[in-house]
Parts: structure tokens; sequence; C-alpha cells
């Protein structure tokens, strides 16, 4: 009777072991070595500067070693014949690849093809040569508050000498390959498919990088999950800018005709914009701009009292208890405080529209506020922390652009995400029935937070 062992495929290589795909096309055309000699007497000095510098320096044999293999597939052993081969040796050139965020000259082999077509390009030295990762690090380096002058400093040590006749280190070097990446992050944002969005809740708010501001959208689909959706370069207060933003993700597949949940900050052109561009807009205030607009127009100890009243009155789960105590509050404040009572009547149904819909806790704690869209507008502030001057527009659309793909990767899906497929079918009664936004409701009445 056999073992288990005795039938169990070896993880050694002795037992049968079926191959694997090939990955992608690009991995296919590498061609490893059965077995590698590493010439350990080559890496005396790397040893010594730690197992990274090491592995570099063994790394680069096995490149190499890798080269050569594929030349010996292509053209076979070197000197013998070879009636099968496809191409001929044709000497040595220089090249460069890249390596940890360098680029590393290196000695490649050519060949030819065996009818004299033309040269015949190395599946590994390309692969090797990318500079795609290049960008890539750059990106994350600027986005992590590493200026160009101290890029060289954040790279993995290589070894002393890799690290000598390593280039593209440089701040200019640094500083194209940024530009080139986030005008690829611009470029991907404002020019991704929308069609397969389910959202249920849209977001808008603007953020100023050194007297310029950009509107940013970011929407919340079905599943809970966040998309950063576009921005555009202009003013919260100008309505054609938020048009022209809107009208832009109507033109990217996104479905308009489906009553969403617009939680804004109150702006006369937030509001213009998505009721001219959705067909049926149902609109949330952020109550936390509506406490501070009433805050901001009462002495401290009043203010901190009447805040705590809003606070209560939101949280309750009766929409019309919760009308009733704000405008009893209101009137509270009219005669001594005529503007902060007109400040809290501006807008009050609207920051009431997540209670009507029977929006849980969990969910309407994420839903009353533009916390969500805040927190991304923090994160792309927070990334451009170290930039000491600002060029033109376009400088602060690529760094806005790449600060929202970077906070894109810190997203998660939001509290109470269960309820949103609940969310939606109260948006779509409320939006038949029309009773979410008074018809009496005068939208010139807002004011900016």
């Amino acid at each position: 009777m056999k073992k288990n062992y005795q039938t169990r495929t070896s993880r050694t290589g002795t037992g049968r072991v079926t191959p694997k795909k090939p990955r992608s096309d690009a991995e296919a055309g590498l061609v490893a070595p059965g077995a590698v000699d590493v010439v350990m007497s080559e890496l005396t000095a790397e040893i010594r500067e730690g197992l990274l510098a090491m592995a570099v320096g063994a790394g680069l044999q096995v490149m190499s070693a890798m080269m050569a293999e594929e030349v010996d597939q292509a053209v076979g052993p070197r000197g013998k014949w070879n009636a099968k081969r496809t191409a001929v040796r044709h000497g040595t050139d220089d090249g460069e690849v890249t390596l940890g965020g360098r680029r590393l000259p290196v000695v490649r082999p050519r060949m030819r093809s065996a009818d004299g077509a033309g040269e015949v390009p190395l599946a590994t030295y390309e692969c090797f040569r990318s500079t795609e990762l290049l960008g890539k690090m750059a990106m994350e380096r600027m986005l992590a508050k590493l200026s160009t002058r101290r890029y060289a400093a954040g790279l993995e040590p290589v070894g002393e000498a890799v690290a000598q006749k390593a280039r593209g280190t440089s701040k200019s070097a640094v500083s194209r390959r940024f530009v080139t990446a986030t005008e690829t992050a611009l470029a991907e944002l404002m020019a991704s498919d929308l069609s397969g969005l389910d959202l249920v809740v849209l977001m808008i708010d603007g953020v100023y990088f050194a007297g310029h501001l950009c509107v940013v959208a970011l929407g919340i689909d079905i599943t809970g999950t966040k998309h950063p959706l576009a921005l555009e370069e202009g003013d919260t207060e100008n309505a054609r800018v938020v048009k022209d933003l809107l009208a832009a993700l109507r033109s990217r597949g996104l479905d308009t005709s489906a009553p969403i949940l617009c939680v804004l900050d109150g702006a006369k052109a937030l509001h213009a914009g998505v009721r001219a561009v959705f067909e049926h807009p149902v609109v949330q205030r952020c109550q936390l701009h509506k406490i501070r607009n009433v805050r901001d127009k009462l002495p401290d100890a009043l203010g901190s009292t009447v805040e705590k009243k809003m606070r209560a009155a939101y949280r309750s789960p009766d929409p019309l208890a919760a009308e009733a105590a704000l405008e009893d509050l209101a009137r509270q404040l009219q005669k001594s405080h005529p503007g902060a009572a007109g400040s809290l009547r501006e807008g009050l149904a609207e920051t009431l529209t997540v209670i009507r819909l029977g929006v849980p806790p969990t969910l309407a704690r994420t839903l009353r506020s533009t916390n969500p869209i805040e927190s991304m507008i923090e994160i792309c502030r927070d990334h451009s922390t170290t930039v000491k001057r600002w060029r033109d527009g376009e400088m602060v659309l690529r760094w806005c652009a790449a600060g929202m793909v970077e906070a894109k990767k810190q997203f998660r899906r939001v509290n109470g995400h269960l309820h949103l497929p609940a969310l939606r079918v109260a948006l779509d009664r409320y939006a038949t029935s029309g009773t979410v936004t008074p018809a009496d409701y005068d939208v010139d009445k807002e004011v900016a937070a």
C-alpha cells in the first residue's frame, strides 16, 4: 500500500508539477534559465553593505543570465551550428534598465534576424527597461511630501557601486516624471467610463490651492463604495462651472435620469447646477454647515446653547418634530438675533431630507453632512503642503487629481452601506411624489457656507 508522501506533488520539483500559464503576453516572452550561477566573489562589496545591496547585485547577474538564455534560445549555443536558428548574434550595446526609481546602465546583447530583416528585440531587456515604474515611484514619493531635491534619499539602498552609476534621480528628472504621471492621472480621471456606476449619492464641494479653486465631485454607489468623479477649475458661486462639471459626467455615461441624493453645502450655484443636469435631484443640505452658519452669528455662550439644540433636533427620527423644534428656535432668536434666525430658516427643509427619507442613523451620519468629500479634499491639501510655488491652473488641476487618486486608495465603504438599496427605493418614491423639497422653497435665498 502506498503512503501519501509517495503520491503527493513535491514542493521541491521532484514530483509531477503542472506548468503554470503565463500571466501576460509580456511575461510569456521572458526566458527563465533553469539554473543561474551567481558569482559570489563579485558581490563582496555588496555583502558588506547589507542584504538588500547583495540582492541587487545578484539580481543584476540573474538579469544578464536571462538575456543570455534568451539569445541562446533564438540562436543556439555559442560556437555550434544551429540550422533552426531564427536570429544571429550581433555583439553588444549599451542599455539602461529601471532599478528602484533609478536608471542603471547595463550592457545588453544584440540579435539580428537570420534572414537579415533587422534587429530582433530582447523581451527580457524590454521588460526591465520599462520606465513606467519610474513615474509611479516619483508620484508616490512626491505625494508623500518628499521634495524633488530629496528624492534620492527616499530610494532603497542598492550599494555604492550601483548608486554611483545610476542616473535619473536629479530634481529636474523627477519633476518631469511627476508632471507626466499627474497628467496621466488627470486624463484618466476625467475620461473614465461612468456608465457602469449606479450612484445613489452625489457630493460636490470646492478646494482651494493658492488662490485657485477646484470644484470636485464624489459619488457613492449602491454598494457604499466612494468614487472620485471629476474636478473643474472655477468657483462654487459660478453656476456655469458646476453645470459644466456635471454635464461632463453625463457625457461620460453617468445616468442623470435616476433619482439621486445630492449632499451640498448650500451654495446657490451647486443647487442650480444639479437641478439643471439631473432630472430628479433630491437635495440634502449639510447640517454641519448650517450649524456653523448660525453659530457664527451669535455670541459664544449663546452659540454653544443653540448648537446643542440644533444637533438634538437633527437627531430626531421624526421630521415634523425636528422642523417644529428648529422653527421654535428661530422664533426665540428673531428679536435678539434676527441674522441668526434668518440663517436658520434659510433652506431649513433641505437639512431634514435624510430624516424624511427614513435613512437609518448609521447611514444618516454619513449623508447628513459633506464630511466624506471634505475628507477627500483634506487628503488633496495634505499631499500638496510641500508645494511652495503654484505656477498656473493646470498645475493645480494635476495636483488635485493626483490627490483624489491617492485618496481613493484610502477609501472604505460608508457606514450603513447595507441600507443604500432601501435609500434607492425611498428616492424613487419621493422623486415621483415630489414631497422632499417644498414647492415654495426659494433657492436664491441660499447662502454659501
